[in-house]
């Protein structure tokens, strides 16, 4: 019998001025990015989250609070990488990533691909298993007045118990 889980994260961060705009680690050339105490990559934090709540590890403010001076401007790889550890130590790997980044502008559908490979090869799942979607928000609210964006994931994780 196989034991699943899964695991829900969600982030999002002010866009300001010359700051880096990074998705699963990959920079977007734009005049905006993340104000954050990291690297703001708030799709490597809603994905560190949904692992840490698939296992029921807290979230990342836990492992990794901003009033740390040791994670400002940390990559966010950092971040996923920790918490799949968490994942594995209690006995699960990761299956699928499915994710969505609200944002407004820039549009991103021509960085799908590398953004997509970028997630895939540090979760080390096929592409096959992980997805990436990008909405705006249609105008409305901080997103939509491209003054924030947001990152949802969700995660499912595996156990094999057979005997």
């Amino acid at each position: 019998m196989t034991d699943f889980r899964t695991g829900l994260g969600w982030d999002n961060h002010r866009l300001a001025p010359g700051r880096v705009l990074i998705l699963a680690g990959v920079e977007i050339p734009h005049e905006t990015g993340f104000e954050a105490h990291s690297d703001g990559d708030i799709l490597l934090h809603a994905v560190t989250d949904a692992l840490l709540g698939a296992v029921a590890l807290g979230d990342i403010g836990m492992h990794f609070p901003d009033t740390d001076p040791a994670w400002k401007g940390a990559s966010s790889d950092r971040f996923v990488r920790h918490a799949l550890a968490l994942v594995r130590e209690q006995g699960y790997r990761l299956s699928n990533v499915d994710s969505t980044v609200i944002l407004e502008r820039p549009k991103l559908k021509d960085y799908r691909p590398t953004i997509r490979a970028s997630l895939a090869a540090l979760v080390e799942l096929p592409l096959d298993r992980v997805n990436v979607k990008f909405k705006t928000s249609e105008k409305v609210g901080p997103v939509g007045e491209q003054r924030s964006a947001e990152a949802q994931a969700i995660v499912t994780i595996l156990r094999d118990n057979s005997e």
